[in-house]
């Protein structure tokens, strides 16, 4: 199954009212699941892990280079509850620019209304396009540009007062 046969089941899904849907074709596992208003599908991919090894293996070094200072980023971590998380809906890479040779889609102080694009996440050779789902003003970007990002990970602190 590719991206786009599983783009368009997400959307079918997404217009039938049909509250989740599960389907497995050989090791590909996926699990589509709707809120009650329908507009934002919650979806799970589970395939094999060769991918998982490699991920592990960045990621540890960061961890281990900043044990001295789990005492700061606690005071920050308060901070941020009064603002709305934007997640990656897809596995993907986050670009931050429509092109190389473009600005910014939203800077850190940036004012965002609903439907707004803020960045693209490239998966499998096509980019697709993050909306935003609330207005307010960006007070964070989570993520680097040119960045891998996993599905449901933080991207922006919106602040929608």
């Amino acid at each position: 199954m590719d991206l786009k046969e599983i783009q368009n089941l997400i959307k079918f899904v997404s217009n039938s009212g049909v509250a989740e849907v599960k389907l497995e074709t050989g090791d590909v596992k996926i699990t589509i699941r709707t809120t009650l208003e329908g507009n934002t599908p919650d979806i799970t991919y589970v395939q094999p892990a060769p991918v998982a090894p490699v991920i592990s293996q960045v990621a540890a070094p960061a961890p281990a280079a900043a044990p001295a200072t789990p005492a700061a980023p606690a005071a920050p971590a308060a901070d941020d509850a009064k603002y709305i998380t934007i997640k990656s809906p897809m596995i993907g890479t986050f670009y931050r620019k429509p092109a190389p040779d473009k600005s910014p889609f939203v800077e850190v102080g940036s004012t965002i209304g609903k439907g707004d694009v803020l960045c693209v996440v490239e998966a499998m050779k096509l980019f697709n396009e993050i909306e935003s789902e609330v207005s307010g003003k960006i007070v964070k970007i989570l993520v680097d540009d040119m960045s891998p990002v996993e599905f449901d990970q933080p991207l922006f602190l919106v602040d929608p007062s």
